[in-house]
């Protein structure tokens, strides 16, 4: 009988301590088993990840991955948080936002939202909100000394901010805290104005020294990466633009007559929160530790470097089907901006990819940030993804990503030069079209779209959103390839009543064709393709008759790789005699390949194929506009 000592439960105590190669040894073993002949010192590089330009993720991580020292929450270099408390005193600052053009409709909203846990408040007005004429009666009833007022005015910033300055005297309030939303140069971005990026700065210059002088918690500027994210750019292109981009806004207001000191002061840096929480941890650690680099190398001491962080949940991963699931999207985002430190988060609420949001979405979103605050507690821990081994190398990783491509944007002239010159376009762009590949091929799946989708769930409508600014940077979503199939599948049905459909002519019993016939069925769904799967299963005497029966114009034979060899030529012949005008087979086939291409198969699906481009083919033979 083995005695534990009195200072607890060492089980492993009589076990040797494993050495990490002897670790790697094993994982090569393992690796020589499944065909993979990797020495021992590869082994971790064979079992990486790729998650974005420069960055992977490893199978295992050790206190040996040496990081640099991140420091103390509160001091340089900020990557465990702007203040010394973090959020532990209240919490993050839940922001929502509002676009209603209906002033007195915004001001409802607004209203419910500030008295349900909504602490400050991001308006869009002008073009692409309630006007700026309207401002007065959206804020009606709203108390602007307690409720901070974040704005986003394009390029009506200035009448805008004159007029919530105006709203401040004639109320005799000192603004809480807040931002007037000037963002020339992410404006430009979003239209291609570039000409007018120098007034635009020669205006906010003139806010931010107002702000500085008659209303010191009241910031003039915004530093917005959404642009370049929406766009289609990686984490680290995201960070390297949004450096740029700050540095040029530094520049713009110390020229204009600001200390440094100040100018920092006056900005206020916007970030995407995806569904990839520890890269969006990461990317807002990262984030401030960068930034203070710059700050730092302007000359800034003492806490004048921490950056102020705003979080908005991504509306390129927002589908438009399938909607309910954005809330588990914006759960998972708005959880890792708490933890990757951000002041203020806005959850976009789960309609938001198909117009105005209404009450009930609205109140979904506030809430999710008051459970994870409230119930959750995930704000009365600093940092704490802090010291992960995982989290610090990849924030450090990411650091000198973002570096490097912010290093290139400004020996390319800065980040207007950049913008015009089509460097940042045109790098985002190739990011994207990689990207869109996977998810083309379903490598990065999207629920309820290009994975488990519903084609007969009722579409969630709802008031058309006020129009965006175009003619800059493209707007992306994950979901846009598939979107595009199923509302030409949403075509056919209004015009016929029917979708187009695929028959699913499964083998043998359900035990050998199920995750064949379930792969096909989640497949040609995805591009709207209604799959038939009755009977349940067929043979060559009875698959014509059935697919004749089932109305399809399509059919994907699938089972067993030995039931292929015994009876999909024969099954193929018949559903070709039947009227097939194109049969697929799930799954690869190999030696079988050629003769069953002889019986009549026109086409093989397999994981890790480009589910778009099968589909665009099917609904173009098919006749689908």
């Amino acid at each position: 009988m083995t005695v534990l000592p009195d200072d607890g439960f060492a089980l492993a105590s009589e076990f040797p301590d494993a050495t990490h190669a002897q670790w790697q040894q094993l994982v090569a073993g393992v690796l020589r088993k499944a065909g993979r002949d990797v020495p021992p010192e590869a082994a971790e590089d064979a079992l990486a990840t790729a998650v974005e330009e420069h960055l992977a993720t490893r199978p295992l991580y050790t206190a040996d991955h040496g990081t640099p020292s991140a420091g103390f929450p509160g001091f340089a270099p900020f990557t465990r948080g702007g203040t010394p408390g973090g959020g532990v005193a209240s919490g993050w600052d839940v922001r929502q936002r509002h676009e209603r053009p209906d002033p007195a409709a915004a001001n409802e909203a607004v209203l419910a939202d500030l008295e349900n846990g909504v602490t400050s408040l991001w308006l869009a007005v002008g073009a692409s909100g309630v006007p700026v004429s309207g401002l007065s009666t959206a804020l009606e009833g709203v108390l602007l000394d307690l409720a901070p007022v974040v704005l986003d005015a394009g390029d009506s910033f200035d009448e805008a901010a004159g007029a919530l300055l105006e709203l401040f005297g004639r109320q005799d309030v000192t603004p809480p805290g807040g931002n007037l939303g000037a963002d020339p140069l992410g404006h430009a971005a979003r239209t291609g104005a570039y000409d007018r990026v120098a007034d635009g700065f020669g205006a906010a210059g003139a806010l931010a020294r107002r702000c500085h002088e008659q209303h010191p918690t009241l910031r003039a500027l915004t530093v917005d990466a959404l642009p370049y994210h929406e766009a289609g750019a990686s984490a680290a292109q995201e960070l390297g633009c949004s450096l740029a981009s700050g540095l040029l806004a530094l520049r713009e207001l110390t020229a204009a007559g600001l200390p440094l000191a100040a100018a920092l002061g006056q900005l206020e840096f916007r970030y995407s929160a995806t569904a990839d929480q520890f890269l969006t941890i990461a990317k807002l650690r990262a984030a401030r530790r960068t930034w203070a680099r710059v700050a730092e190398a302007c000359g800034a001491a003492g806490a004048t470097g921490a950056q102020r962080q705003h979080a908005v949940t991504s509306t390129v991963m927002m589908t438009r089907r399938d909607p309910w699931v954005n809330m588990l999207r914006t759960t998972v985002a708005s959880l890792a901006a708490g933890v990757g430190g951000a002041d203020a988060v806005t959850v976009l609420p789960f309609d938001h990819a198909l117009g105005l949001p209404d009450a009930f979405s609205r109140r979904i979103a506030r809430n999710t940030s008051t459970v994870l605050v409230e119930e959750s507690h995930v704000a009365r821990v600093i940092d704490p993804a802090g010291g992960s081994w995982y989290v610090e190398r990849l924030t450090d990783e990411l650091a000198h990503a973002a570096w490097e491509w912010f290093q290139e944007i400004e020996g390319a002239g800065g980040q207007l030069a950049a913008l015009r010159s089509g460097l940042v376009g045109e790098r985002i762009d190739a990011t994207w079209r990689e990207r869109r590949g996977k998810l083309a091929k379903r490598r990065e799946p999207i629920t309820g779209v290009s994975e488990f989708p519903l084609l007969a769930q009722a579409a969630v409508e709802r008031d058309p959103a006020p129009a965006q600014p175009t003619g800059g940077l493209p707007r992306v979503r994950r979901d846009q390839d598939f979107e595009a199939l199923r509302t030409r599948s949403d075509a056919r049905l209004a015009a016929t009543g029917a979708r187009p459909r695929v028959f699913v002519a499964a083998l043998g019993p359900a035990s050998v064709h199920t995750a064949r016939a379930a792969f096909a069925t989640n497949l040609f769904q995805a591009g709207g393709v209604e799959a038939v799967h009755d009977p349940v299963s067929v043979d060559a005497a009875t698959a014509g008759a059935a697919f004749a029966a089932s109305g399809a114009e399509l059919a994907c034979i699938c089972s067993s790789d030995a039931l292929y060899a015994e009876q999909a030529a024969e099954v193929a012949r018949a559903l070709k005699d039947a009227g097939a005008r194109r049969v697929y087979l799930a799954g690869r086939p190999g030696e079988l390949r050629e003769a069953l291409e002889q019986a009549g198969v026109d086409e093989f699906v397999s994981l890790g194929g480009n589910a778009v481009d099968t589909l665009t083919r099917a609904l173009n033979l098919i006749g689908v506009a």
